[in-house]
């Protein structure tokens, strides 16, 4: 596959691409921030206004800070680089 884009240009020999299935939620650590969410925030959530929702969910994201990256495809990814 041929890498193209604006920006890319030198940089363009030290790019690898690694395909993901289409939906990895396992593989793809995002998909438990939302989930997590989802399930602390957004789900039945009783808020006036959209406002107050975008604030709730903000306090969230900042009283988590970072999550850390797990699952195998990140493990073996790691041990392929080594």
């Amino acid at each position: 596959m041929e890498l193209r884009g604006p920006g890319l240009g030198a940089a363009r020999h030290r790019v690898k691409l690694h395909f993901l299935p289409a939906y990895s939620p396992k593989d793809n650590p995002v998909e438990r921030v939302w989930w997590h969410l989802r399930e602390q925030i957004t789900r039945n959530h009783r808020c006036q206004s959209i406002d107050e929702l975008v604030k709730l969910t903000l306090d969230w994201l900042d009283d988590h800070g970072r999550f850390k990256v797990e699952g195998g495809m990140y493990q073996r990814l790691k041990a392929k680089a080594k």
